[in-house]
């Protein structure tokens, strides 16, 4: 071990500061003291060594910014705005400092695209590397799963599919570009946190960030709301991005609907309501479930516990 608690906290400290108006105290005191204006949204999401990334295929950096993506997804995906992170990690003893701040770095890039701050944390050895980010936001009115009506239409704020074609890939040597791009969207997902904020805006009546895969989420909601989500399988190819995934799938020798509908770790948004930002891929219709996702073979979701 080339480091102590000190030297990896105080390197966090420098990493993370961030001028903020509403951090009242920051990284240093036993806790942070933020201003709060409206009703909190609090999300966290932990990623485990070996179950959520492997440092055989991801460098430090795009892991710290996987992990802090899937929590601010999470707070947009509820209609509000993040606004501060809270970092928790486990390390074995053995990084470098080096990684340890690429991790740091990747946190921050990730939070300061949003402009949110990290304002805190905590610090322990463990047998693997675990990071846990606690992340908090403000709503005026949540959006939340169980809110869609009766005609509602259906929208995704991209294609998904991306993430789960790059898993596909992770272990490939000379990649082209297209191949490439799929591996870098496992990675390190590029998501578009904004399109979240215009389909709460525009009005939807329910969203949700389908990290976990499509299938899996909409089911959710479907359920969440007591309606039947009706998919228009056809629609999805309307999206520019089709074309290029489908052919990553005829040539990796995959069924394109498994990335589409159970792929998961996109952080895409899915929403119900009326004229709606993204792509209009169905209508939420009288009954329960969801129609339209079927495909040849049983899809293979992401779970924790078989």
């Amino acid at each position: 071990m080339n480091f102590n608690e000190m030297q990896v906290i105080t390197a966090l400290a420098q990493i993370f500061a961030h001028p903020d108006a509403g951090v009242l105290v920051g990284i240093g005191d036993d806790a942070a003291v933020v201003k709060t204006t409206s009703e909190s949204v609090i999300t966290t999401d932990m990623a485990v060594e070996g179950t959520h990334f492997n440092t055989a295929w991801c460098v430090a950096f795009d892991i710290g910014r996987k992990i802090t993506a899937a929590n601010l997804a999470d707070i947009y995906a509820m209609g509000a705005v993040p606004q501060y992170l809270v970092v928790a990690l486990t390390l074995t003893g053995e990084e470098s400092m080096e990684w340890i701040t690429d991790l740091a770095h990747g946190i921050h890039h990730e939070a300061a695209s949003c402009k949110v701050a990290v304002v805190g944390g905590d610090l322990a050895r463990g047998a693997i590397k675990v990071i846990s980010i606690t992340a908090v936001g403000s709503v005026k009115k949540a959006v939340k799963r169980s809110g869609a009506q009766l005609g509602d239409l259906i929208y995704i704020s991209s294609l998904p599919g991306w993430s789960g074609a790059g898993l596909s890939l992770i272990e490939g040597d000379d990649l082209d570009d297209l191949q490439a791009y799929a591996r870098e969207q496992f990675c390190a997902p590029s998501v578009d946190y904004f399109a979240a904020t215009a389909m709460a805006e525009a009005g939807a009546t329910s969203m949700c960030d389908v990290s976990d895969g499509l299938i899996t989420q909409a089911s959710q909601m479907a359920d969440a709301s007591q309606l039947c989500f009706s998919f228009d399988k056809s629609a999805f190819s309307a999206d520019p991005e089709f074309v290029a995934l489908n052919e990553l799938a005829q040539r990796c020798g995959v069924d394109v609907w498994q990335w589409i509908f159970a792929g998961g770790e996109d952080h895409v948004f899915l929403a119900t309501g009326r004229d709606l930002p993204g792509l209009c891929v169905g209508k939420v219709m009288q009954g329960c479930g969801t129609i339209g996702l079927e495909m040849k073979k049983t899809p293979d979701t992401w779970r924790h516990f078989l």
